[in-house]
């Protein structure tokens, strides 16, 4: 099997995927990235020629309409994703029209989207299509929880690196689809100085000296687990603290401390967290909540393709 992506640049310069690449674009989402995720996951699937099933059992000319229905309340995320799965797979022969939209809560029975065309190439589309927007809707739905767990509060829900290979662009882009927002999307775009840092540099300080120098310009946050690791952190100079598995006293504690500072600093609290408890951590007045399980763990959302097959054009392949 060949793990490249497979014409991407042929793809992206497609008049009739012109509809669904502006979809993405106005997500926020970069096509080329949406194209590789796609193109790779159609491959596993294609990878040894076309779907066996559907070619012996339907003709090239019956033509259908395919639904997708959610099976449960929750919130929708990844729509533009799976419009351009059917856009690649059909070539120009499917049309999809988007009729929610990303973010909407949904309940069941309600479609989603809805693509017309080749039968074939709607199921064809079908399991990459509900794959990618189960899973991000999944995510959606997760993090739209604890935003309202904590909606008492001027706490924020984050996500953390935590993503499933491939994926983050799109995890973290469903993150937002829910309420939540984004913790650095790389190694590379913020700092984050952890235990094993603070151990090889000797102390909470001079891991902080040692990044502010080497990256003036970038955010730099610290990971602490005592108070007096964030008072040591704050008084480095920390942009954003996170306190790991503290308990609400010394959470509480650590936002008294960051707050006499002007600006005050910001803080995260991490580990040990559950829907249970979030309402009363963000009560401490920590700014953040960092939840890996919006992404390494979620739930897939309960979304079907419901076929409604043309029958003025119908028949088998045998035919």
């Amino acid at each position: 099997m060949n793990d490249s992506p497979v014409l991407i640049d042929t793809v992206l310069t497609d008049t009739v995927l012109t509809d669904s690449l502006e979809r993405l674009a106005d997500a926020g989402l970069d096509p080329a990235d949406v194209a590789d995720v796609v193109t790779r996951a159609l491959a596993e699937d294609l990878a040894d020629g076309p779907d066996v099933t559907t070619t012996a059992t339907i003709s090239a000319e019956q033509l259908g309409r395919a639904d997708a229905v959610p099976r449960e309340a929750g919130v929708v995320a990844g729509l533009g994703v799976a419009a351009f799965v059917f856009a690649m797979v059909g070539e120009g022969r499917v049309e999809v029209e988007l009729i929610a939209a990303d973010g909407d809560i949904v309940e069941p029975g309600d479609v989603l989207l809805s693509a017309r065309g080749p039968v074939r190439d709607l199921l064809t589309a079908e399991r990459t299509a509900l794959n990618l927007l189960t899973h991000l809707s999944g995510v959606a739905t997760a993090t739209r929880l604890w935003v309202t767990a904590v909606a008492a509060s001027q706490a924020q829900i984050r996500d953390t690196r935590k993503t499933m290979p491939g994926l983050r662009v799109l995890e973290k882009y469903a993150v937002r689809c829910g309420g939540g927002v984004n913790h650095r999307m790389s190694l590379s775009d913020a700092a984050l100085i952890k235990d094993n840092h603070v151990a090889a540099a000797v102390s909470v300080t001079r891991a902080f000296e040692l990044v502010k120098a080497a990256a003036p310009d970038l955010p730099v946050e610290i990971e602490v687990d005592t108070v007096d690791q964030c008072r040591e952190a704050i008084e480095a100079g920390a942009d954003l603290i996170l306190l790991d598995n503290m308990s609400r006293a010394d959470l509480t504690r650590c936002v008294r401390l960051a707050s006499a500072t002007d600006p005050p600093v910001r803080l995260e609290a991490s580990g040990g967290l559950s829907l249970d408890n979030a309402a009363a951590v963000a009560a401490t007045g920590v700014d953040y909540l960092a939840v890996g399980a919006l992404t390494h763990s979620v739930k897939v959302f309960d979304i079907g393709l419901d076929l409604v097959v043309d029958p003025a054009a119908t028949g088998s392949a045998n035919l």
